[in-house]
């Protein structure tokens, strides 16, 4: 039971963070749609909604010419020549017929990487693996993950397949960890690198195919789910999958075929956006853009832009909405026990889908098996949907330590799954069940503290609706109720209430109590407004993915101008006041070294929350 709510609370909370980020994008779009191009908003983010664009030849040319980089004398690290041997790509890794490996998400863990690889052997002709996406974000070692499958790929073509997951996405990757870790590394050629891996992950394929037998996808399927239309989509040009694709004018064509299940498309750079009337951010209606699923924001979007752009068809044809449809769905949706497909709005995108969806695509696709990932399993793997469905997770620890085992698959000709489970940390291993499932408990306590903290406020406001008389005291059941209403994580807030309330009286709590004891520290700067504090630790990722956006150049330093445009921004998108008076105190007080501008990370960093509880105990 302990293990099982630790997982809820992991879980439920990753899911808020997705859902939330999705919402973001959702109203970056609504920005570009509806504000005029000239406003200091709109061209705050505007330079993101450009990347989806097809560059001509010649202009992507700068990029490949590797010979052209200066290394530096002190470069220690592998020295690649042109083509690739297996020579070449294995001493870029440090590890010493006819089955198939398969792996899930990895999310930057390279120890899981490389323990595979020592288990299971090195990717060759002979020993052929399909890696199922979300190789990046999250983990400190993406890039190295990425260098070392691509490497493969273009040693074994054939016997190497990358499926692209939801993370190879660049407005994902703004969120979660993947661009912060290209910047850090290459400070000067990061941000070439970033656009060539963008360009890539756009052209990696959707689903792989096993012996016509075996379907493997990141996220899953819905009842619309088509595999002649996943064939047919020209995949590259999206860039982001939450973004609308390109439109071609007249007289573009198609150019050759996809590598996997798809086609591919050249044609001639974007022109320019035309004017438009669009509105002002003082004139942003309430609740214009937040209650749209993903598909629909972005089928809107899409009608907008192609508008805009000049285009001769002033619609979204049908086959492009079917195909917008189709991608979303494989990246981001999750099995359900029961009947049916409805969308996925924990994580925001997707949908869930049931065993009877399951029986009929693959009945209609004559196939056996869906393998697909996205979803971190506790064992590293899980059959659901009478075994027809299997997920496969090989991100081990991905929580914390102690959190999940990571596995992968070898399949024979027989196509029977076997399944080989990891813990690539030492410590893991060390630890008994019990110490393990307690050390896991207590990270997943300390993030849902952190939660409870940065909503005090609206807590406080639920608590008071049962307390007419300000007794500080309300029930059990009203407690969990008012508490699962503020955070909407899902969880078991009765069996949590012991680790989480101490401040009881038989079937009461003592909430004002308990939110006193909330022993989390808060920043020491000198700001008044007690509101705009509350802001930041509530939507602190928001804040930084704004925060990353605006920094164009990537120097880590925003001017107090940016600064106050990312605060109206994140303001407008949550539908609150937030007075230029507070954001001007709160740009002077973080700004240590009064130079004029803000260190992002040292920003990010004053607001970090800490439990002091974990420490005393």
């Amino acid at each position: 039971m302990r293990r099982r709510c630790t997982w809820n609370i992991f879980q439920s909370i990753e899911y808020a963070g997705e859902q939330d980020q999705i919402k973001l994008y959702k109203f970056f779009s609504y920005l570009m749609d509806h504000f005029t191009p000239a406003s200091s908003e709109r061209n705050l983010i505007s330079h993101i909604f450009h990347e989806n664009e097809t560059c001509h030849d010649v202009e992507w040319e700068q990029y490949f010419l590797y010979k052209s980089i200066d290394i530096p004398e002190g470069y220690s690290g592998p020295h690649l020549t042109f083509p690739l041997t297996f020579c070449g790509v294995s001493s870029s890794c440090s590890t010493h017929a006819t089955e198939i490996t398969i792996c899930g998400d990895l999310h930057g863990h390279l120890e899981d990487l490389l323990l595979i690889f020592y288990k299971n052997g090195l990717p060759s002709s002979e020993r052929p693996y399909v890696f199922n996406g979300d190789f990046v974000d999250r983990g400190k070692n993406s890039l190295e993950i990425l260098l070392i499958l691509f490497g493969f790929l273009l040693v074994y073509p054939n016997d190497v397949h990358l499926n692209r997951g939801n993370h190879e996405d660049h407005m994902v990757n703004l969120r979660y960890g993947f661009n912060k870790e290209v910047l850090g590394k290459y400070r000067v050629h990061g941000q070439r690198i970033l656009r060539l891996v963008q360009k890539i992950f756009s052209w990696l394929p959707l689903a792989t195919v096993i012996n016509h037998k075996v379907l493997v996808v990141h996220g899953g399927i819905s009842d619309t789910t088509d595999l002649d239309t996943i064939y047919k989509v020209d995949r590259h040009k999206y860039v982001s999958v939450l973004k609308p694709p390109n439109k071609k004018p007249n007289g573009a064509k198609d150019g050759g075929r996809r590598r996997v299940r798809s086609l591919t498309y050249s044609g001639p750079k974007m022109g320019q956006r035309q004017d438009i009337p669009r509105r002002s951010l003082d004139n942003l209606p309430t609740n214009a853009c937040n209650n749209r699923s993903v598909a629909a924001e972005v089928k809107r979007s899409q009608r907008e832009r192609y508008r805009t752009y000049g285009y001769p068809d002033p619609e979204v044809t049908e086959t492009e909405d079917k195909q917008l449809k189709q991608i979303v769905d494989i990246l981001w949706s999750d099995p359900m026990s029961q009947n049916g497909c409805t969308p996925n709005e924990v994580r925001g995108g997707g949908c869930y889908w049931g065993p009877d969806v399951t029986e009929e695509v693959l009945a209609r696709h004559k196939l056996h098996l869906l393998i697909r990932s996205h979803e971190c399993k506790q064992e590293g793997y899980e059959f659901c949907h009478n075994h027809k469905v299997l997920t496969i997770f090989s991100a081990s620890n991905y929580y914390d330590i102690g959190s999940n085992r990571g596995a992968y698959i070898r399949m024979g000709p027989d196509l029977v799954p076997h399944f080989n489970q990891y813990q690539a940390s030492r410590t893991c291993r060390e630890l008994t069940l019990r110490q393990s499932v307690g050390q896991t408990e207590k990270s997943a306590l300390k993030a849902l503290r952190e939660q409870l903290f940065a909503h005090r406020s609206s807590l406080i406001s639920a608590f008071q609706e049962f307390d007419i008389n300000n007794t500080g005291l309300i029930s059990l059941s009203q407690w969990a109720g008012a508490t699962e209403r503020v955070l909407k994580l899902g969880l078991p807030w009765r069996v949590l209430r012991p680790q989480l309330i101490t401040s009881t009286w038989d079937t009461m709590v003592d909430y004002q109590k308990w939110i006193r004891e909330f022993s989390i520290t808060e920043t020491r700067l000198d700001i008044s407004d007690t509101s705009i504090l509350e802001m930041m630790y509530k939507h602190h990722s928001n804040l930084e993915t704004i925060f990353r956006i605006i920094d164009t150049d990537h120097s880590g330093l925003i001017s107090y101008e940016e600064f106050r445009q990312t605060w109206k921004l994140l303001s407008s998108h949550l539908q609150l006041e937030i007075s230029n008076k507070a954001i001007s105190d709160l740009a002077q007080s973080i700004d240590f070294n009064k130079d004029g501008s803000i260190d992002i990370n040292e920003f990010m960093e004053a607001f970090r929350l800490v439990d002091l509880s974990a420490h005393a105990q």
